[in-house]
């Protein structure tokens, strides 16, 4: 009889909620994953910015397991010797002034939410309930109610209802729709700099500039997601670095946990922050010493192995050799940094299997919404496997019908 597999297992016993390609992995290092029958793979993926350092970074694992020796929970009714040092880096390379750490991406986005409502009651005058956020469309910032109810996917509401109201959507990169939302209810604007899960879509160059300007004369908060755009990925600490923007509210996740963890962060200027009293938020694990001593590593990592600078440079490198590529279905390829998009004309052949024929020659990527795949490896890329890459990449272009 046969035994059953890892993936037989999974499809038995877990919910049917994502379906991967048809690969089991087993170990990573740096920019590459091994599958049970001992194949490497380049990711292109990076757990959709979760592993920027890479698989398994030998610093940061070092400095989990020494931290798991020593202290891993506590919960937040005590201080913890790590989580000072790393809020403190974290609000230094950022330019904020208070940071909030939770677990997860949409709990950090969640945060920022409670925070701009009671900021609104407190700051705006506005009664409780009255508050409104303006939204992009195309936006993905996580999973729960909450932010589902502001998807303008289909497919993320259906069945979920009731959902969450208070919300207002405008289309993205658009000012002067923008402009026409806000009221005097408005008590923030919440936006991605770029958006990763809509197709790695970029919005007009200025745009960003233009909304932190309107934002401040209208008294409105401007929150920025930076849970897939920041730490890196985009070829500067922060995609709002680019239009040289500071938020007054600021989301990071995903790579602040290093590869090896959830950590979360919410960071804010000071009279925003200073909404939050005891018994106002928390979370049982958030700030916990494993995660702080983590994400402090994490954050060392990137300023001296200069992942930034990296990023930068082998981003421009693979997005201009992606570019010089041509097939009948490939309608276009954007991106900044390593965070890149391949578009393809759904008529004609799917982003899906394209990823299939891109696995069959090496490389894991993953489509969103059918038509975009996703070509964002770690940030310890080099100019060799970058160029490996776009060879599996060409590979796979030819492959297609």
């Amino acid at each position: 009889m046969r035994v059953p597999g890892d993936a037989d297992l999974e499809r038995r016993y877990g919910a049917a909620n994502y379906a991967p390609l048809p690969i089991t992995l087993v170990r990573g290092e740096g920019c590459y994953v091994e599958d049970v029958q001992g194949r490497r793979y380049l990711d292109l993926m990076s757990a959709y910015s979760a592993l920027n350092h890479g698989h398994a970074h030998p610093r940061i694992v070092a400095a989990a397991i020494d931290q798991m020796q020593r202290l891993s929970v506590c919960s937040r009714a005590f201080h913890a010797a790590p989580l000072g040092p790393f809020l403190a880096q974290a609000c230094e390379v950022t330019g904020m002034a208070k940071a909030l750490p939770m677990n997860s991406g949409a709990e950090a986005v969640e945060t920022a939410l409670k925070a701009a409502r009671k900021w609104a009651c407190q700051y705006k005058g506005l009664a409780d309930g009255e508050a409104e956020i303006i939204v992009m469309d195309g936006n993905f910032h996580g999973r729960t109610i909450s932010i589902i109810s502001f998807s303008s996917e289909p497919s993320y509401r259906r069945g979920f209802a009731p959902l969450t109201g208070g919300f207002v959507q405008v289309p993205f990169g658009d000012i002067a729709a923008l402009t026409a939302a806000i009221s005097e209810r408005t008590a923030a604007v919440l936006v991605e700099p770029i958006q990763g899960e809509a197709g790695i879509r970029l919005p007009p160059p200025g745009w960003l500039k233009a909304v932190r300007e309107l934002c401040t004369r209208q008294h409105v908060l401007l929150l920025v997601d930076e849970i897939q755009t920041g730490l890196g990925r985009t070829g500067a600490w922060l995609a709002c670095d680019h239009e040289q923007v500071r938020p007054d509210g600021l989301m990071l996740g995903k790579a602040l946990g290093g590869g090896l963890l959830p950590v979360s962060l919410f960071l804010a200027h000071e009279e925003l922050m200073s909404v939050f009293t005891p018994g106002d938020h928390g979370s049982t694990f958030g700030g916990n010493p494993l995660a702080a001593r983590v994400g402090l590593e994490a954050l060392h990592v990137l300023q001296e192995e200069h992942l930034v600078d990296r990023a930068r440079q082998h981003g421009a490198m693979l997005l201009s050799a992606l570019q010089s590529l041509h097939h009948p279905g490939l309608r276009e390829v954007r991106g900044r940094g390593l965070f890149i998009g391949m578009e393809f004309d759904p008529a004609r052949v799917s982003a899906r299997q394209f990823c299939e024929l891109l696995l069959a020659e090496g490389a894991l990527s993953k489509d969103t919404h059918g038509s975009v795949a996703r070509i964002c490896p770690p940030l310890v890329i080099n100019e060799a496997e970058v160029m490996e890459a776009v060879a599996c990449i060409e590979r796979a272009l030819a492959a297609l019908p």
